[in-house]
């Protein structure tokens, strides 16, 4: 015959330090399966924009069957040496992007002098660099990105000397910035204070020893 069972439910808050700590590793293991970086590939799309970049894009297939196209943005993390972040597009000289970024993200110092570089080496060179960035290996940082540049001269002027390591060195510098970015939103999300507000927030319940139910 069927049993009624009774289990005595509690709020997180409700919960031992031990439980708690339970019931947060639970929350952290299954509780970021969705998009939380949206909104850092957002910005750093604008700032793409500023410097001049502009990135490939890939087909990704919606749940209602149609399709969208996503810009060619990788990152793995954040526990591993192979960790970081990398992306596939174009770059060319961006007019007055060294002022722009600065009013896009005045704080930023790495961002100013990533568009403060950039732009001095164009000069050298009459604003005719380009580069093209593609994606190569299994893994996702700076260093998987095939960097390639080359000068738009009609007159089929070679590039400075320092051209071409100092345009793929700041390529990469922006690689960086962007994984230093999700690795700071990442720790903000899985951090004690955010699991448990999102918890409390979805009335969550837990057995005495922590464990999720229902």
């Amino acid at each position: 015959m069927p049993e009624v069972i009774e289990t005595t439910v509690y709020r997180l808050n409700e919960l031992s330090d031990e439980a708690k700590d339970k019931a947060r590793a639970w929350y952290r293991k299954g509780g970021f399966d969705y998009e939380w970086y949206d909104a850092i590939y957002e910005d750093f799309r604008q700032i793409a924009e500023i410097l001049g970049i502009d990135f490939k894009t890939r087909t990704v297939r919606l749940m209602g069957g149609g399709s969208r196209q996503e810009p060619r943005i990788f990152f793995s993390g954040f526990w591993s040496q192979g960790d970081g972040a990398c992306f596939e597009g174009s770059y060319s000289y961006r007019k007055n992007a060294s002022a722009a970024i600065r009013a896009y993200a005045p704080q930023d110092t790495t961002l100013h002098g990533i568009a403060d570089t950039l732009q001095a080496v164009q000069r050298r060179n009459f604003y005719q660099l380009r580069a093209e960035a593609t994606h190569r290996g299994h893994y996702h940082h700076e260093y998987c990105m095939a960097i390639s540049v080359t000068r738009d001269s009609p007159a089929w002027q070679d590039m400075t000397a320092d051209a071409e390591d100092i345009v793929i060195e700041v390529l990469r510098d922006l690689a960086r910035w962007l994984y230093r970015q999700l690795e700071r939103e990442y720790e903000y999300l899985t951090s004690d204070e955010a699991v448990d507000e999102s918890m409390i927030a979805n009335d969550y319940t837990f057995t005495g020893s922590g464990r999720q139910f229902g």
